[in-house]
């Protein structure tokens, strides 16, 4: 039996009929159609499907849909506006941080959440802020690189 669900996605309201074992994961990516979420390993340890919700980085291939009754919810395609890529977007791009690009939403996700709560964080806070996110390609340093540019004082926070 279907359930229905309101939230807002990257600021637009969605009333939704889904069925209560759906995944925010499945619910974005087939009926909302938003797939810049990837689906990785379905387990919540890859990180590929990392949004935003209510300010937190979530795993949404193990949030039911049901429980974002009512939240905001940020995914990758959310954080651009105007046609401005968003500044941990554009440092990722500078940096070459986006290698075959599969892991590069999730990441970018988790970066916005911890700098939106950390303006500045150590290197130790950004490890740990990007602990749940896993690149294939190892390109673990230049995603350092783009997420410290963006840290740092001094740096453009717009593009």
């Amino acid at each position: 039996m279907k359930k229905t669900v309101s939230m807002t996605v990257n600021g637009f309201p969605y009333e939704l009929e889904v069925e209560p074992r759906r995944t925010l994961l499945e619910v974005l990516r087939e009926q909302i159609g938003l797939t810049g979420t990837k689906r990785g390993c379905d387990r919540g340890d890859c990180g590929a499907c990392t949004v935003i919700i209510d300010g937190n980085p979530v795993a949404s291939c193990l949030t039911l849909a049901i429980e974002v009754h009512g939240k905001n919810v940020t995914t990758i395609e959310g954080l651009a506006r105007d046609g401005h890529l968003h500044p941990i977007q554009r440092a990722f791009v500078d940096h070459g941080a986006i290698q075959c690009g599969f892991c590069t939403p999730g990441m970018i996700m988790s970066a916005t959440a911890l700098l939106t709560r950390n303006p500045n964080p150590t290197d130790e806070e950004i490890r740990e802020g990007l602990s749940g996110n896993l690149c294939r390609c190892g390109g673990y340093n230049r995603i350092m690189e783009a997420i410290t540019a963006v840290r740092d004082p001094g740096m453009t926070k717009s593009e």
